[in-house]
């Protein structure tokens, strides 16, 4: 009977053993297998990715030698370098830089800054040949950065525009605070740094003006023209609590105020654009005790980037209206000095959008001027 038991264990023990064995050749060869294979799944499986759609300002540079084309690759995070020196463009490097890169300038053959707008920063890039490409430098700049041009003695000052905002900004953005320009020029002495971790401005400049966008200098790198991005065009709405019961007559709504049936429109607010002393709609009728205040319509400002700390040109020609309702880039032209913006211009007083047999104003498809 002992001999029976013992030969009983003796059998769960082998099984035991050969279960473990088993077990253990199928983790080597089969589980092992399925997990590495799970692991390789799961290493080519794409990331998540955000698309912001930042807006591209200055997304390409040639290098003062012309020999290198730098791109910025937005939604990629990197720059991208092209021998374009003999033939056809080759890619050269891809340098990895901030999040949504939007501008690129080069200082020299082998220096280029990059404005990083959702990274609210400036990558500093070594692009010499024969020499390891990358980021040297990072500098800390303002909310939303845009566009970037070099400009001043020798040209080693980068202007930079930004929000009048943002975490790296050492001035008191002072949103509630009537008379201050929401803009800001950051200027950095490419020669001086500073030794701080995200770098030290020569100074910032305010700009009376919306978030700005677009700069240009000029050939001599005495003046930076900085433009406002949505700088308006001088109109408001009244709200329909202020607009009078009644048509025309009685202090409402302009006629046609009926459609083509004689069915009355809603009552509605009005829309006013301010002539530079009054506040007028279409049938000029003054709004003046409905808006009390307006702004100066400065569109495009002028900066000395010659003196020892830039600063904004004073008196005629420090700056610019009547420009455009949205700004986008500007260039200087190296022969007459005129500085040409691309802009639209919204046709937002215009009360109708029909045929214009019916209404005596209408914007018929023609919405804004392509400039």
């Amino acid at each position: 009977m002992l001999s029976k038991i013992n030969r009983i264990r003796a059998f769960i023990v082998i099984a035991l053993i050969g279960t473990g064995v088993a077990a253990s050749i199928y983790s080597h060869w089969g589980g092992g297998a399925r997990t590495a294979r799970a692991a390789e799944t799961a290493q080519t499986t794409p990331p998540a990715y955000t698309l912001f759609e930042s807006g591209q300002v200055r997304p390409l540079a040639l290098s003062p030698d012309g020999s290198q084309l730098f791109a910025v690759n937005t939604p990629d995070g990197s720059l991208e370098v092209f021998d374009i020196g003999h033939g056809e463009p080759s890619h050269r490097v891809s340098i990895p830089v901030g999040l949504e890169p939007v501008a690129v300038a080069a200082r020299n053959d082998s220096e280029v800054w990059v404005v990083n707008h959702l990274s609210d920063s400036i990558s500093v890039v070594n692009v010499a040949r024969g020499e390891p490409n990358r980021v040297v430098r990072t500098l800390l700049v303002g909310d939303e950065p845009r566009d970037i041009v070099f400009a001043g003695p020798q040209k080693r000052r980068a202007f930079i525009t930004t929000a009048h905002r943002g975490q790296n900004s050492p001035i008191d953005p002072q949103i509630t605070t009537p008379g201050v320009g929401r803009a800001d020029v950051w200027v950095f002495d490419a020669a001086d740094l500073g030794d701080s971790l995200g770098g030290k401005p020569l100074t910032i400049i305010t700009l009376f003006s919306d978030t700005p966008r677009a700069l240009a200098a000029t050939p001599d790198g005495s003046r930076v023209y900085a433009a406002a991005h949505a700088s308006g065009n001088r109109t408001t709405t009244v709200h329909d609590l202020f607009i009078p019961d009644g048509d025309e007559a009685a202090g409402g709504s302009p006629a046609p105020n009926v459609n083509h049936a004689g069915v009355t429109q809603p009552h509605t607010g009005l829309i006013v654009k301010f002539d530079g002393q009054h506040w007028l709609d279409e049938r000029g009728r003054v709004w003046d005790d409905k808006v009390k205040f307006y702004l100066p319509d400065k569109d495009v400002f002028a900066i000395n980037a010659m003196a020892s700390k830039p600063k904004l040109v004073q008196g005629p020609g420090g700056a610019f209206s009547g420009v455009g309702t949205v700004l986008f880039n500007m260039i200087v032209n190296p022969a007459s000095g005129k500085v040409y913006v691309t802009n639209t211009e919204a046709r937002n007083d215009v009360r109708f959008a029909g045929h214009g047999d019916f209404a005596s104003t209408t914007v018929k498809g023609h919405f804004a001027e392509n400039r």
